[in-house]
């Protein structure tokens, strides 16, 4: 079985069920990750929720006032991404009639969404084949691939992109890309990672020369 094959199996039968993982609507995914970012997933759900609720549509978001928006954003830190996200849900409603760009590229443009952003919007809602990569990602890649590239480097996101996009399941990288972080989530962890349980321990590199300690290398703080 390949790698993204069985990582997709261990995905569907272990995965948490979080709500913007049950919709291909662009809006609400930008929103999660918006959210997410610097945030863990048990902090940012009742933010998710709340935003949901409060502003069910990107038009409602964007007709808001600032001070309402960061009013429901208080406790995340970060105004900064509040900010961000109301302006850009202004861009979106007002200059792009409500529709959110369909690519990667075009996602790109948008203030306040990056690389892992897009990559995450243009695959969960556009099954676009780009892959996300995070925090998450770079870990079971070092750890499998056993790459010694320092994740603080400029050059890292480049080459795990670029690994990530050989082994990623073209018919499924919505599935893939959600698998893969969440296997860094739940399975393969900072530390102590339960190994034995681990479904990849006879082709993973960095347990075969003892090394899944020592990656991902990280040498200076980003």
């Amino acid at each position: 079985m390949t790698f993204s094959n069985r990582l997709i199996q261990w995905y569907l039968e272990n995965k948490r069920d979080l709500p913007w993982r049950n919709t291909t609507n662009p809006y609400k995914i930008w929103l999660s990750e918006i959210i997410l970012q610097q945030t863990r997933v048990a902090q940012g759900l009742p933010y998710y929720e709340r935003f949901v609720e409060t502003f069910p549509t990107v038009f409602d978001l964007a007709n808001a006032s600032e001070e309402q928006v960061l009013k429901l954003w208080q406790g995340l830190g970060y105004y900064s991404r509040g900010r961000n996200l109301h302006k850009t849900a202004q861009i979106i409603a007002f200059e792009l009639n409500g529709t959110f760009p369909k690519t990667y590229n075009d996602l790109l443009k948008l203030k306040g969404i990056g690389t892992y952003t897009a990559a995450a919007i243009a695959s969960f809602s556009q099954k676009e084949v780009v892959p996300v990569v995070d925090g998450n990602v770079f870990r079971v890649l070092a750890r499998y691939f056993d790459v010694e590239t320092d994740i603080s480097s400029a050059t890292a996101k480049k080459e795990f992109s670029a690994l990530a996009n050989e082994i990623i399941d073209k018919k499924r990288p919505d599935l893939f890309n959600q698998a893969l972080m969440e296997f860094g989530a739940l399975q393969c962890v900072p530390k102590n990672p339960n190994c034995l349980q681990c479904i990849f321990n006879e082709s993973c590199a960095a347990l075969q020369k003892k090394k899944v300690d020592l990656l991902p290398i990280k040498l200076k703080k980003t």
